[in-house]
This record gives structure tokens, C-alpha cells and sequence, in this order.
């Protein structure tokens, strides 16, 4: 069984800059490919930005990309979400999650197999 523990939200203004942190326990973190969801009140679920197990494949939300920036320390099973230049409809609940043995960079939802419990991110303007 895998555990994810997320960190790093908070309420922040608009044009602020927010990490966020997935630290995986019980697991091999380089097998891993991770992703980051996130579901605003009334919402679905959509997917922010995924990274392959290696790290050497990442991908956008169209509305994020060049604003948020993925990346993945297998040494310290850490995936972490660098989010500049927030704005308010960036506001949601964060989630991590991971599909083990995957080379690919995964967009749906369904492909993962754990998720961390969430971390809040409030954007005022």
C-alpha cells in the first residue's frame, strides 16, 4: 500500500507563488508516474500536471503551463508542484497521485491507482 502525504497549500493572493509537496511512503518513487488533480467547489475533477516515473516527461493543463512547473526527486520519493503567478480560478482542492511501473505521463483520472487525501489552495484577487 501506498501513502501519499501532500503539503504546501495555503490562502495566498493573486500573482503569489505556492509548492506544493507529495512525499510517497512504502513504495519505489521511480517506478512511479505522478499527477496532480485538482477539483474546485461544484466542479469536476481535472488534471493539473503529470510527470512519467523517470521525470523526463511532463505535461499541462493549458491553463497552468508556463505558470506551474512539475518535478520529481526519486531520491527523496518527493514530487513537487511549483505554482507562480496564481490566480483565482486557481483556487481547488490539490490532489497527488500516483500509477505505479508507468513510463508515461498519465492525464485521466482513472489511470492512477493511490491518492493523497487533498491540500486546499485559496487564490484571493
Amino acid at each position: 500500500q501506498v501513502q501519499l502525504d501532500e503539503s504546501g497549500g495555503g490562502l495566498v493572493q493573486a500573482g503569489d507563488s505556492l509548492r506544493l509537496s507529495c512525499v510517497a511512503a512504502g513504495t519505489t518513487f521511480s517506478w512511479y508516474a505522478v499527477g496532480w488533480f485538482r477539483q474546485a467547489p461544484g466542479k469536476e475533477r481535472e488534471f493539473v500536471a503529470g510527470i512519467s516515473g523517470s521525470g523526463g516527461r511532463t505535461e499541462y493543463l493549458v491553463s497552468v503551463k508556463g505558470r506551474f512547473t512539475l518535478s520529481k526527486d526519486n531520491t527523496k520519493n518527493t514530487a513537487t508542484l511549483q505554482m507562480n503567478n496564481l490566480k483565482s480560478e486557481d483556487t481547488a482542492v490539490y490532489y497527488c497521485a500516483v500509477k505505479q511501473f508507468s513510463t508515461q505521463v498519465l492525464t485521466a483520472s482513472g489511470a492512477y491507482e493511490y491518492w493523497g487525501q487533498g491540500t486546499q489552495v485559496t487564490v484571493s484577487s
